[in-house]
């Protein structure tokens, strides 16, 4: 016996089954809990220096590894990642979930001014640095 036979035989009752079927499934899917992504503030710091004309080697020798060594020591650093390009270095500080970014920025500036000595003097400014929540950048760009 074919297993589509009653069904073909049929077809006022297969079509109701199918209404049916899709109506439970409209049903089912209304009543489904929908939970969205929790908003997590992640406590991230990104600090900027620049040094005109370095190449990346120099940046990551003389500019990042002073500043890693003196932002590494501030309590609640969870995590250190840092970049040199072409006269730029960025360093990524990420935080304890439970510590306050406000008072975090404020001991990186402390350990930015106290690194401030061991850095090039040829620096056109002080490093800087700014609050930056990875949760807020997007998780795909489209470009045509």
């Amino acid at each position: 016996m074919n297993l589509s036979a009653p069904f073909v035989a049929r077809p006022v009752a297969t079509t109701l089954l199918a209404i049916g079927v899709v109506l439970a499934g409209v049903v089912a899917f209304t009543q489904l809990p929908v939970s969205p992504l929790p908003q997590v503030d992640y406590p991230t710091i990104s600090v900027q220096a620049q040094l005109p004309g370095a190449n990346p080697e120099t940046m990551a020798s003389t500019v990042a590894t002073p500043l890693e060594r003196a932002l590494g020591r501030i309590a609640g650093v969870t995590e250190i990642t840092s970049s040199s390009s072409l006269g730029s270095s960025r360093i990524t500080l990420q935080f304890d979930l439970s510590r306050n970014i406000n008072d975090a920025a404020t001991e990186v500036q402390s350990a930015i001014n106290a690194a401030r000595s061991q850095l090039p003097s040829g620096m056109p400014n002080n490093p800087t640095y700014r609050k930056v929540n990875p949760a807020d950048a997007p998780i795909m760009v489209l470009t045509l």
